[in-house]
């Protein structure tokens, strides 16, 4: 089981990892402003490799959510449920957007041209974010995972006061290239604490082998690889 997990966590660190890296390079790759969704939306030329990063993080986060599944928080009003589901909603979230896109220009939420299809995205992507973030919070006040704690508490707060800045920006009109480029920062901060999340549990499930088995079977396999 120890294995599995150690092939969980590290298969979902790469998977979750390399869909940052297609959202940047299609990022910089729009010689314009705009918001993370619209590098999806429909006939932007970025779209099909956007899906694909959407699902690398619904893939690679629902692996690294169920091995660490056994992490919990310790504050009362936080463990009504772990991490690990926090993670499985905003994967499925995360999944249901890259279906579900927004339509050309990613319209704000209310107007003429703002409609059922943009209302489901936006929904989607909203509550993908709260329940990262939610998630972020638990692990927060992780038990025995000190590190993991201090990184979560910190990256949390970022992303929830970036990304609602960003979007309120986005919501009123005001500063929108400021709130683009925020609502980048937030994606790339909360991209990175789940790769951190899942390097955390790798590291201690190779720390765990009483023999150190599956640090010197990953040794191997980078020294073959080289």
């Amino acid at each position: 089981m120890r294995k599995a997990e150690l092939g969980a966590s590290l298969g979902g660190c790469v998977l979750v990892l390399s869909s940052l890296v297609i959202i940047w390079a299609t990022r910089l790759s729009v010689p314009r402003e705009l918001y993370v969704s619209e590098l999806g939306a429909e006939g932007m030329p970025t779209a099909g490799w956007f899906e694909v990063a959407l699902v690398l993080i619904a893939v690679g986060g629902s692996a690294i959510a169920w091995a660490g599944r056994r992490v919990r928080s310790k504050a009362r009003v936080l463990r009504a449920w772990t991490p690990a589901v926090s993670l499985w909603i905003g994967c499925a979230l995360f999944l249901f957007a890259s279906q579900v896109t927004c339509t050309a220009g990613c319209p704000l939420p209310y107007g003429s041209t703002f409609n059922v299809q943009d209302f489901l995205h936006t929904l989607a992507a909203v509550f993908a974010f709260a329940a990262a973030c939610w998630a972020m919070l638990q692990s927060s006040f992780a038990r025995n995972h000190r590190v993991l704690a201090v990184f979560s508490r910190v990256t949390g707060i970022l992303v929830a006061v970036i990304a609602g800045t960003g979007g309120l920006f986005s919501l009123f009109r005001f500063e929108q290239e400021l709130g683009s480029r925020m609502e980048f920062v937030a994606t790339t901060l909360a991209i990175a604490w789940l790769v951190v999340f899942g390097a955390v549990l790798a590291a201690r499930l190779l720390r765990s082998e009483p023999d150190g088995s599956a640090l010197h079977e990953l040794q191997e396999t980078v020294r073959q690889s080289h």
